[in-house]
């Protein structure tokens, strides 16, 4: 018993060792993964588009507010001004986006999937995976673009 005993205590200090070292690991490596700094509330900076010519196009600037869960969630909302409230395409219906789901990540090609499980323009987005390219700037903001080659947008978010 008194075997039984030990060796549990044993087993125990082991784990509580090696649990210690991997926060101190992490702790001390001072990178943070993109999955990381993708948690949380984001408000829309910047929204900018251009055309297949490349040069910009004259963009209404919405609010909107952006949100990674850690869990694997994620939601999205932008309100365009009431001047662009007939805009409506795959995305926006009468002015206003609202998509949620969850998300991917991956890292070593900085980008992010979007996996649409409810928007406001229900079948239009409904069951797609949308891929985006990320960026985080020095100065904390994350730049999303996306990744389709037919999609010439970029969206600028600050954290909360």
């Amino acid at each position: 018993m008194k075997a039984l005993y030990c060796g549990a205590l044993a087993t125990f200090m082991a784990i509580a060792r090696f649990t210690q070292a991997q926060s101190a690991k992490k702790q001390g490596s001072g990178h943070d993964s993109a999955g990381d700094k993708l948690i949380g509330a984001w408000h829309l900076a910047h929204i900018e588009a251009s055309g297949l010519d490349g040069n910009p196009s004259p963009i209404p600037q919405p609010k909107g507010m952006l949100i990674y869960t850690r869990d694997g969630h994620m939601s999205v909302q932008l309100m365009y001004p009431e001047s662009a409230n007939a805009q409506s395409n795959e995305y926006v219906q009468d002015g206003y986006e609202a998509s949620f789901g969850s998300y991917d990540v991956d890292e070593a090609t900085h980008t992010l999937t979007h996996h649409v499980q409810g928007s406001v323009t229900r079948n239009l987005l409904i069951g797609k995976d949308l891929p985006r390219v990320y960026q985080f700037t020095g100065d904390g903001h994350l730049i999303i673009r996306s990744a389709r080659a037919d999609e010439h947008w970029s969206v600028t978010w600050e954290h909360y």
